[in-house]
């Protein structure tokens, strides 16, 4: 009686068998460190709030909790602009961007499910048919020798395997995979944050451009009249031939200058088309629609908390607890791997008692693999993968400061924006004033037509100013929503209490 026989004939020892496979299988641990948020950096207080510094008070790195998961809604909707709404759609049906993140995050998910598929017994099937004939020459006996046999062999064999997961490597290969599909669908949500605040700001951009060819246009307008009335005075004598000629080089110059913007509109046209997944010679904004000019709310300060909903942090995060799940993958390598195998099947030199039970073949039994000695490989794969895990320590921390030097910015801009525009409203009422004397002066006789013309250039400067800076506002209010990762709703204020939201 052999070993294999005691197996299968025997049902208590069978069943001795599985049950001590099930023990070794719950009683298996995981090996290497078990994920945890990294500890705060040393002697480096964050701020609990993010703006005015009169209402910052300093705090230490709290827990975070990566909300980017949560819903953001269609945030763009702030501004009230239909267009801007049109656009959006079509950037999040059809950007090519947005395709190739969610083609990755698909390939993420899928490699979730290789790696589980670990956890389950491996089974094959290799059914051949082989036509041989042997040597007549090969047999060392005397009465076999000067034979030789052709036959077909037929041979239906399986074989089945399953890994005893005993110190978690299976476990932290899932982990790890788990983790870096949540960074994946973080990505996901960045890269579509990101494009859908591109079109935003481009948008606003092209509504920018448009309103300073408007305004080109009519300054057009009022430097031929000026030029108009400047010739009819020189007929009468009355204005010089240089007066003529500075009021025809500033009606060339105001001229010259509505390329170059219609130039820089078909840029950010063509632009805006690539995100929206159009082609660019076809595409063109809705025509006799009226842009947004008045901005969401601006709070002076928001929650730290908030940053919370940046998905590049989320996704940071879940980076290190990938990381630290292939540190013990790592470690795994220095511990024996049982392996269960099985082989059964058929085999028979004739097709039609194939799967006669005579014809049936069998084997069982477990496999050892120890690492006893591997040249120092393992040490190095796990001094490599402490490495990596601390590289993606230091980015998260990294993209934390960042974020916080994007809000601030952000915040700031808000702020200083508007001061300016503020000045630069009251700079162009008195330029308009000075304008409207040094005209009237003029017409009486008793001004020079260059300080008209100063005038001109003066009142042309600040509208300029005032539209540009209209939509850098515009544009600048994008930006701090994108770097909250448009987690500020329109519904929040400066005390409203960030959203509750679970860790990954």
């Amino acid at each position: 009686m052999t070993y294999f026989d005691v197996i299968t004939k025997a049902p208590f020892r069978r069943g001795g068998l599985l049950l001590l496979a099930s023990a070794l299988l719950v009683a298996g641990c995981s090996v290497g460190p078990d994920y945890r948020r990294p500890a705060p950096l040393p002697a480096n207080p964050l701020p609990v709030a993010l703006g005015d510094v009169t209402t910052t008070n300093l705090g230490t790195w709290k827990t975070a909790e990566p909300s980017a998961h949560l819903p953001r809604g269609p945030w763009w909707e702030l501004y009230h602009d239909a267009e801007l709404d049109r656009l959006e759609a079509l950037a999040t049906t059809n950007n090519q961007q947005i395709a190739v993140a969610l083609a990755n995050f698909e390939q993420a998910h899928a490699a979730v499910n290789v790696a589980r598929a670990d956890f389950f017994p491996q089974v094959s099937a290799s059914p051949s048919v082989t036509r041989q004939r042997t040597s007549a020459n090969a047999s060392p006996t005397s009465a076999a020798k000067g034979k030789s046999a052709t036959f077909t062999q037929y041979s239906v064999p399986a074989d089945a395997s399953w890994e005893a997961d005993l110190w978690g490597r299976v476990r932290r290969l899932v982990e790890s995979a788990r983790s870096s599909y949540e960074a994946s669908a973080d990505d996901l949500e960045s890269a579509r944050l990101s494009m859908q605040a591109e079109v935003a700001t481009d948008y606003f951009t092209l509504r920018s451009l448009d309103a300073q060819v408007v305004m080109l246009t009519d300054t057009v307008v009022a430097y031929q009249k000026g030029l108009d009335l400047t010739q009819s005075r020189h007929k009468a004598g009355v204005a010089s031939e240089l007066d003529v000629a500075q009021a025809e080089t500033q009606l060339k110059s105001a001229r010259a200058q509505i390329p170059a913007v219609n130039l820089q509109r078909a840029q950010l046209r063509h632009a805006l088309a690539v995100l929206c997944g159009q082609v660019a010679t076809t595409f063109a904004l809705t025509p006799d629609t009226v842009a947004a000019t008045g901005l969401p709310v601006i709070p002076v300060a928001v929650p730290s908390e908030w940053l919370e909903s940046r998905p590049d942090i989320a996704a940071a995060e879940r980076r290190m607890a990938a990381a630290n799940a292939n540190v013990g993958v790592a470690t795994a390598a220095f511990y024996p791997r049982l392996t269960l195998n099985a082989s059964g099947g058929f085999e028979s030199v004739s097709a039609s008692d194939l799967f006669a039970w005579p014809s049936h073949v069998w084997a069982i039994g477990p496999s050892v693999q120890l690492p006893i000695f591997t040249g120092g490989r393992n040490r190095a794969q796990l001094a490599s993968a402490k490495a990596a895990y601390d590289g993606t320590v230091a980015g998260y921390r990294q993209t934390v400061l960042t974020a916080f030097q994007d809000v601030e910015d952000q915040l700031s801009a808000q702020q200083w924006l508007a001061n300016q525009l503020d000045e630069e409203t009251s700079a162009l009422a008195a330029a308009q004033h000075t304008l409207d004397i040094s005209n009237s002066r003029y017409k009486a006789g008793v001004e020079q037509y260059l300080d008209v013309i100063t005038a001109q250039a003066t009142v042309f400067s600040h509208r300029q100013s005032v539209i540009q800076l209209n939509g850098q506002k515009l544009a600048a209010s994008v930006s701090l929503i994108r770097a909250l990762g448009a987690g500020w709703q329109s519904s929040r204020s400066t005390t409203a209490e960030p959203s509750p939201a679970s860790p990954h």
